[in-house]
């Protein structure tokens, strides 16, 4: 292996990194200002990008030294490595048809404390995808990429990555591949309200006239006889009373404090909402209420910034206390393109939760909150939440381009792409709260 080339996000160096990999049963402040340490600071919204395409070889684990010489793991690693401030990680590479195959482990040390943590799993592709050819990127070619992880605020990350074909270890590693580590920016009055700071500030708040005002930080609830009146919002013409739930409050991108300059300047919409896919965010369930809004800007900027996507890919994010937030920008009531489920981004609206729940059940509080927004978005579009629509598939691991799916109106995303999303606890939840929905709806 040629030694890994190292970015020190300024200085020029090189080194060749070679990890060990004892496990580690309690975390003490760990050494990690070799060559290539970067000085911390405040630099506030901001992705710092590690080049990873040589990884060095490490030492395998006691369990892997167990097996015979034909199945030992080939390992590969990052040293500790002293970075500024970051709260969100990922990893991306190049081709988003490319594969990254293999265990990757993270750990990171945490700022003020020096404390490190235990090594922490990385899902290795993230499932949520822009459609083919819906030309997200603004100009470049979306990345493939692992699902973010949040990590909390952190001034160091280590990294290990088992392959667990030996003989392929040196072509497992895709081209381009990068550990991006995002600082979402603090949360402050300058960045929470007030009025628009730009045009596209200001574009991205008058979409959701007349729900709110310009400059709003929150579009407010409304009851269900009020909420009769968002049809027109939506685009449709209100002849007479529709099922519809009531308008749940709905934090708005001025509210968490989305920098608005990130994002592609136009709005895409699609022809009518049929469906809600229901996700996780899969960035792991350590995250305090009053940090969403900070998970929030990581995952848009890791979309944006590092995915190449042409805004964050999710329509709208819930988080655990089931506050409800705008995702994508152009209009909470519109039927906004979302990157969201790869095959059926077209007519549908995609729903994150904050978390990841294929072992932990989902927080009550977010579940209903759930219920809520299904019964008004949905209710928009006159969809009922017990019953199934034809959905066309673009293309996908699960179906074909052009194949027909009669899909739930309330669907989770492995009902339209190959994946473990939204959860398998969060997934059997759906049934209930399709009926729940329903009811919300008057129906």
């Amino acid at each position: 292996m040629r030694p890994f080339l190292v970015s020190c996000l300024g200085a020029a160096c090189t080194a060749a990194l070679a990890l060990p990999l004892a496990p580690a049963a309690a975390h003490p402040a760990e050494s990690a200002s070799g060559p290539g340490a970067v000085r911390a600071g405040d630099l506030p919204g901001a992705t710092q990008s590690l080049p990873l395409e040589n990884l060095a070889p490490g030492t395998p684990t006691q369990d892997a030294r167990d097996l015979t010489p034909q199945r030992v793991p080939a390992v590969r690693g990052l040293a500790p490595r002293t970075v500024r401030p970051f709260s969100l990680l990922g990893i991306v590479w190049d081709d988003a048809a490319a594969a990254l195959r293999g265990r990757i482990q993270v750990r990171t040390r945490a700022r003020g404390s020096g404390l490190w943590s235990g090594w922490q799993d990385l899902q290795n592709t993230s499932d949520d995808a822009p459609d083919l050819g819906a030309g997200e990127g603004r100009g470049n070619a979306a990345r493939g990429s692992t699902a973010p992880l949040w990590v909390g605020a952190s001034d160091a990350v280590r990294l290990r990555l088992t392959l667990t074909d030996p003989h392929r270890a040196a072509t497992a590693l895709p081209h381009g591949l990068r550990l991006e580590l995002v600082d979402p920016g603090p949360d402050t009055p300058a960045v929470r309200s007030g009025p628009p700071s730009s045009a596209a500030a200001t574009a991205s708040s008058a979409a959701n006239a007349p729900l709110a005002p310009l400059g709003a930080t929150e579009i407010p609830a409304a009851d269900q006889a009020t909420a009769q009146a968002d049809v027109t919002a939506a685009g449709g013409q209100a002849t007479g009373p529709v099922h519809i739930g009531a308008r749940p409050r709905i934090v708005t991108r001025a509210g968490w404090g989305a920098d608005e300059s990130l994002r592609e300047a136009r709005f895409v919409y699609t022809h009518a909402v049929r469906a809600a896919f229901v996700h996780h965010s899969a960035t792991g369930n350590n995250y305090t209420c009053a940090e969403a809004p900070s998970v929030i800007r990581g995952l848009y900027r890791y979309h944006v910034e590092s995915s190449h996507w042409r805004d964050i890919g999710y329509n709208f994010l819930i988080d655990k206390c089931g506050t409800v937030y705008e995702g994508r920008a152009g209009g909470v009531a519109k039927p906004v393109l979302g990157a969201h489920t790869l095959g059926f981004n077209n007519d549908s609206t995609g729903i994150a939760l904050l978390g990841s729940f294929g072992r932990t059940a989902p927080p009550r509080p977010a579940v209903e909150a759930l219920g809520r927004l299904t019964a008004w978005k949905l209710g928009l579009q006159g969809a009922d939440p017990r019953g199934r629509t034809a959905m066309t598939s673009t293309g996908g691991n699960l179906y074909h381009k052009g194949r027909v799916v009669r899909q739930h109106v309330i669907s989770g995303h492995r009902d339209g792409f190959k994946t473990e999303c939204p959860g398998a606890l969060l997934y059997a939840d759906l049934p209930a709260i399709r009926q729940v929905a329903a009811h919300l709806q008057g129906r």
